[in-house]
Formats: structure tokens, sequence, C-alpha cells
């Protein structure tokens, strides 16, 4: 995706804390004002007890920018908390148009800023807690970034979007993702695009954790989610969640050209390869969720 133009401090500030709830943001803004103003109310006569010039230089520095910033780090923190109050009414706007299309119009009209956003929203109401990294640098064009507890703790799984319709998704883009993957110690990687991924793309993708989402299985993954938002229906209380094999058909759905879902959660497959047993050498389908879900299947029921 494109990145952003150069900021200034202010407004790199107010971009990190806007990544918290619009809620903390007041908090954090009510809480800086008291620690600051508590700080530049206090005396700064430290000429009257001879302290070394060293001391009442740091001490007057530390009054100044304590004076200062009780005012403008409050508002920066409130222009954050309506910013993240727009943009999280935005991503529900955007999640609630794409879920109601019956084609894939509303992505593809999208700017690749609001399809970040709608793709974060997706894997939040499916139970992720999502991280708005903004791509790009040194991170590996990684957009988002999940993480689920799990029972053997929090599994972190790396997105990069390519709002891409004119050509499809190569495998360089799968490659570079992977790399980052082992870097970051990330369980999962995913690609989400609203074109399509080459046969090269494809085929790297497949016997690794990284599993690649085309335009048709995103409007899949919108529709899950919003079938996943509770209270939809009713607009109250969602009834208790059956477990997810419950709810899924028996033949298996495919996020991407034939891969398969896991028998026993529902989350995708990916190829492997037995190395002991019986079987030892044979190819099978594993749960992308292992060692948490062990669910399998053999080749031949994708």
């Amino acid at each position: 995706m494109a990145r952003r133009g150069k900021s200034s401090a202010a407004e790199l500030l107010m971009e990190v804390v806007a990544k918290l709830p619009w809620w903390a943001c007041v908090a954090l803004a009510i809480a800086s004002y008291v620690w600051l103003s508590d700080i530049a109310a206090r005396p700064t006569n430290g000429a009257a007890t001879g302290a070394p010039v060293s001391s009442l230089v740091t001490a007057g520095v530390v009054h100044g920018l304590a004076a200062a910033g009780q005012y403008l780090l409050p508002f920066i923190c409130l222009g954050a908390a309506g910013l993240s109050a727009f943009r999280n009414r935005q991503r529900k706007q955007l999640f609630a148009q794409a879920a109601q299309s019956p084609t894939a119009s509303a992505v593809d009209g999208m700017q690749w800023q609001e399809f970040e956003m709608l793709v974060g929203e997706a894997f939040r109401r499916q139970g992720y807690r999502v991280v708005e990294t903004g791509g790009g640098g040194a991170d590996g064009g990684v957009d988002l970034v999940l993480s689920k507890p799990t029972q053997n703790g929090t599994e972190k799984t790396l997105v990069q979007c390519k709002q891409w319709r004119a050509f499809k998704v190569g495998v360089e883009f799968v490659r570079e993702l992977y790399g980052v993957m082992a870097a970051r110690g990330a369980a999962a990687g995913i690609v989400v695009t609203s074109g399509r991924f080459t046969a090269e793309a494809q085929a790297f993708a497949q016997g690794r954790n990284v599993r690649l989402i085309d335009g048709p299985a995103l409007q899949v993954l919108i529709r899950e989610a919003r079938e996943q938002t509770p209270g939809r229906a009713t607009g109250g209380t969602a009834p208790m969640a059956q477990p997810a094999a419950a709810q899924r058909p028996s033949q298996p759905q495919s996020f991407a050209a034939g891969v398969p879902d896991c028998p026993a959660c529902g989350k995708p497959m990916v190829q492997r390869t037995a190395k002991r047993g019986a079987q030892a050498g044979s190819s099978f389908w594993g749960c992308t969720g292992y060692p948490a879900c062990r669910g399998t299947r053999r080749t031949t029921d994708g």
C-alpha cells in the first residue's frame, strides 16, 4: 500500500494515541493534565537552597516543559480521542456497506486506507485483537497484527493488505510476508486482496502457514464476521455460540483455491508432510491452529 508522508511530532503522537479506544484517550488527557499541572505548580526557588547550577537549569527546563505541556498534551490526547471515535465509526460503516453489498463493488470502490480498516474490522469481529500498523518501511509491509489467546499463549498473525483490482498479487509479496513471519516469530500470515493471486503465489503458500484471501474469499470472510457479530439479528444479546464445527456445513469451504476448512475448529488448513509413523513421507491437511487444534484431513478429502 502507499504510505503516508512526513508528519509533525504532535501529529505522530496523536496517531499513536488514537490507536487506543476513545475513552482511554480521554482518561490519558485527564491524567496528563493532573500530572503536568502539579509539576508546573511546584516552586523553582532552588537558588535559595544553594543547589548546583546544573540542577537549577534542569529544574527550570522541566518546569517550563510542564507549564506548556499541561495544556498541549491533553489537547493532543483529546484530539486523538476524537480521531479514535471517528475511525471506529468509519470501520463500522465500511463493514456494513461491504456486508450488505451483494457484489464486490463496495470493496472495489474503497481507498487503500479504507480497505485496511475493513479487513481489520472483519477480523476484529471474529474475536481477534487488531493493531493497525500502517505497513511499509522496516515492518515488511505488514498492515495489521492479529492476536488471539490460545492454550499455549497468545498467537500472533501478520496481515498484508493489497487493494489491487487491475492485476494479480505475485509470489514476491507472499515470500516477503513469510520472511517477516520468521523474523518476528509470528504463528501465521495472511495476504488479503480485492483481486486475485498468481498461480506461483498460491503454490508458494501451500504447505506454509500463509493464508491467501482473494476477492471472493474476502466476501465470505465478511459475511462470516457479520454472522458472528453479537446481537446483529435481534438487536439484543446474542445466543450462546455453538462450536465452530457445528456452525459450518459438513463440506469444507475454501478461503483460497483448493484449501479446505478444519473439521474440528473451522480454520483454514495447510498441506503438511508426515515425518514419522506408518504414514511418514505422505501429505495431509493440517489445521493452521496447531498445536491448539490437531484437526487433520487426508489430501484426498480436500
